[in-house]
């Protein structure tokens, strides 16, 4: 079984940072993707950032700029650095993961969530 637990998210005021951390834990073979995601109340989930196991990234426009991701990938985890808040960037963030079992297969892993509130 393979957990993304997640850390960090909070209240912050516009301009404020955060960083969100997310740590993958089980037994498996490697990580490939990794990224967070975000949704707002009545809207649906978005990307907002993820990284490939080789470094890649990619961002969502709204975030270029002002968001980074990165990976630790000796620790299996995934961090996102938020400078420059907005209030609407207030989201749940969800990290997730494409896990390569031990037998091969891939899966697809979300973590629980973790909120970020941005007030005006």
């Amino acid at each position: 079984q393979v957990q993304l637990v997640e850390s960090g998210g909070g209240l912050v005021q516009t301009g404020g940072s955060l960083r969100l951390s997310c740590t993958a834990s089980g037994s498996f073979k490697s990580i490939n993707n990794m990224g967070w995601y975000r949704q707002a109340p009545g809207k649906q989930r978005e990307l907002v950032a993820s990284v490939s196991s080789g470094g890649t990234t990619t961002y969502a426009d709204s975030v270029k700029g002002r968001f980074t991701i990165s990976r630790d990938n000796a620790q299996n985890t995934v961090d996102l650095r938020m400078n420059s808040l907005r209030p609407q960037d207030t989201a749940v963030y969800y990290c997730r993961s494409t896990v390569v079992m031990n037998t091969g297969g891939q899966f697809l892993y979300w973590g629980q969530g973790t909120q970020v509130t941005v007030s005006s």
